[in-house]
């Protein structure tokens, strides 16, 4: 695999039963690309350790005068520098190509597996964490898989040093053979415990991620109460911890990293006083003594790869643990299906809480509870993330249904859709029907004021469609999202829409004119709105109001008003002494003396002119 090629077109089916078997797994998959960086390491960190060979030889042939050797010997110094130059060329190509391809291979597996969870993994695993596993978790493990091959070729270097120093000079190689592996294996007793610390760094990094993470999420409603010194302060003190955290770290390794210097600078005066000696005894040359000498000297280059290694595993190890967590999750439902058939119609069915939303009609659904409606605009979607008896839909059970087929039938927009960033042009951009134009579903979503901040806010863009919209649409008001998120929906126009407070952000006017829009651009389709705003509810062609998890009442929205108290008191926000006061015991039929629909007189939580206040955010 190249880079060129990226992305995969079939990133493979990890083994995530834990962190070191899914780095297995990755090396595994880029064996092609590990067996050319060993190649090419070897040729590098060879012709590097064959340079002392060529220097004793030519110190040799100065002391014995002779030119011809001293003419071979530089020829041989000449190859061994173009065979390290171009080792090191294409070794730095393989292993920066095994970098980024694990990296890829890997974010894409977390792309799609986001993707297939939905709203559950968010559920099931810290934003911050996710976060945290998508940017540098990533680029960790790809390190680690792109440093086995080079410490492979480092570690047979070594062994192949040591076989030819026996093999030139038996005395001063002997001990140059033994004392090479002590010098490599020295810090391993230290290595535990820079892996402790480098998981704690760790573990409080990505809490400050988190925090931080949540801070800006919600920047303005920390503005509005005043509490960005409260959350700056725990911020700064979490970022104190990970920076103590960072500096023990720090210290463990700088102490590997000067045994990394230290041992091989004894063993090299321990093997020339033992040469120095060997030499006055007569038993080797001059030439012989420095080659030792300058092999001893090199091989430190190739031994460094032994700390990085031990480095990278350290580092990789938690975060390919976290990336495994992600990765081995699973739905509760089966995403293929068990059931092979065409895009279902009809009505929509919930049993678990009785809900009927006829086909081709504008359903209301009003609950008390704003985590029962978000449960059960997850529920209605097919395939959702609690356990329970599936939605019918045409009678045809959503969660039998492969899940793409079933997100085709029926599509939700939760109370806190999610913005991507790029043009308007390209959020817009959605599997649809071809139906509905994108300048009409703006339009019904009432999205003029919308498209002018656009504009206002790109510098080279005069094509609303054009403009940039930020991450997670942040520039915009709450209203302003929450209308470019329901026109995305409308544009999708699906068989079955299903919305949760798509207008709770907006101001009464424009509700009102939404609430028109979206009944005329989806006449002949069935809608199902989770709402508790009377302007939608009253153009809703049937109003179900869930109490404690059941259907407790269905009809027009005027007719509850009057006859069911509890969807009074939920529409209108009455309190209880307010329900005392007017009587309100069970669910009897409106007083004379308050005007009934049917009167033509004002009713509360009718349609009527209501005052215009801004957007919240």
């Amino acid at each position: 695999m190249q880079i060129q090629d990226l992305p995969y077109s079939d990133p493979g089916v990890p083994d995530a039963r834990s962190g070191p078997r899914l780095l297995w797994w990755l090396g595994r998959n880029q064996l092609g690309g590990q067996c050319r960086a060993l190649l090419w390491g070897m040729l590098h960190f060879t012709s590097v350790c064959a340079l002392p060979f060529c220097v004793g030889l030519a110190v040799q042939a100065a002391v014995d005068r002779s030119a011809g050797r001293l003419a071979l010997t530089g020829g041989l110094m000449l190859l061994c520098g173009t065979a390290t130059a171009v080792g090191d060329t294409f070794l730095h190509r393989a292993a920066v190509t095994n970098w980024i391809t694990a990296a890829a291979r890997l974010q894409q597996l977390l792309a799609r597996k986001a993707a297939y969870l939905g709203s559950a993994l968010t559920r099931r695993v810290a934003a911050g964490e996710v976060v945290t596993v998508s940017t540098g978790d990533v680029e960790k493990i790809g390190w680690f898989v792109e440093a086995v091959s080079r410490f492979t070729a480092a570690a047979l270097t070594v062994v192949v040093v040591c076989v030819a120093l026996l093999i030139y000079q038996p005395a001063l190689g002997l001990l140059v053979a033994v004392g090479l592996p002590v010098v490599a294996f020295a810090v391993l007793p230290l290595l535990p415990k820079a892996t402790s610390r480098a998981d704690v760094q760790r573990e409080k990094a990505g809490r400050a991620t988190e925090l931080a993470s949540d801070t800006v999420a919600g920047l303005r409603v920390l503005r509005g109460i005043g509490g960005e010194d409260l959350f700056l302060d725990r911020y700064r003190r979490a970022s104190q911890e990970v920076r103590h955290a960072a500096v023990r770290s720090a210290r463990m390794w700088s102490v590997i990293s000067a045994l990394q210097v230290l041992l091989p600078g004894l063993l090299l005066i321990v093997a020339v006083l033992r040469g120095v000696q060997l030499a006055r005894e007569g038993r080797i040359t001059v030439g012989e003594l420095v080659t030792v000498y300058s092999a001893v000297m090199i091989v430190n280059y190739p031994l460094r790869h032994f700390v990085e290694i031990a480095m990278a595993y350290s580092f990789s190890r938690p975060s390919a643990q976290r990336a495994a967590r992600v990765l081995s999750l699973e739905r509760l439902t089966d995403t293929e299906g068990s059931r092979a058939t065409e895009a279902p119609g009809g009505d929509l069915f919930d049993p678990a809480t009785g809900l009927r939303a006829p086909a081709h009609a504008f359903t209301a659904v009003v609950c008390g509870d704003p985590d029962m409606a978000g449960r059960l605009a997850d529920r209605l979607g097919g395939h959702a993330a609690e356990a329970g008896r599936s939605v019918l839909l045409g009678g045809v059970p959503l969660n039998e249904l492969p899940l793409d087929q079933a997100r085709t039938a029926v599509l939700v927009q939760d109370k806190d859709p999610v913005l991507l960033s790029g043009t308007l042009r390209e959020l817009l951009d959605v599997p649809a029907t071809g139906t509905v134009r994108a300048e009409d579903a703006l339009a019904a979503a009432q999205c003029a004021d919308v498209l002018d901040a656009l504009v206002q806010g790109s510098l080279d863009a005069s094509d609303p469609m054009d403009a940039r919209i930020t991450e997670r649409g942040r520039s915009l008001s709450g209203g302003q999202r929450q209308r470019l998120a329901l026109a995305r929906s409308l544009v999708a126009d699906p068989e079955v829409l299903v919305l949760d407070e798509p207008t709770s952000a907006v101001d009464s006017h424009t509700e009102a004119r939404i609430a028109d829009g979206l009944r005329r651009l989806r006449s002949g389709r069935t809608t199902v709105v989770l709402t508790s705003s009377p302007l939608l509810l009253d153009r809703a062609d049937e109003v179900v109001f869930l109490h404690e998890g059941a259907v407790a009442a269905t009809g027009k929205h005027r007719e509850l008003i009057g006859t069911e108290p509890r969807y009074r008191a939920v529409v209108t926000r009455e309190s209880e002494d307010e329900q005392r006061a007017s009587g309100d015991t069970a669910a009897p039929a409106p007083p004379r003396d308050r005007p009934h629909p049917s009167d033509g007189a004002p009713l509360l939580g009718a349609v009527e002119p209501l005052e215009e206040i801004e957007e919240s955010a």
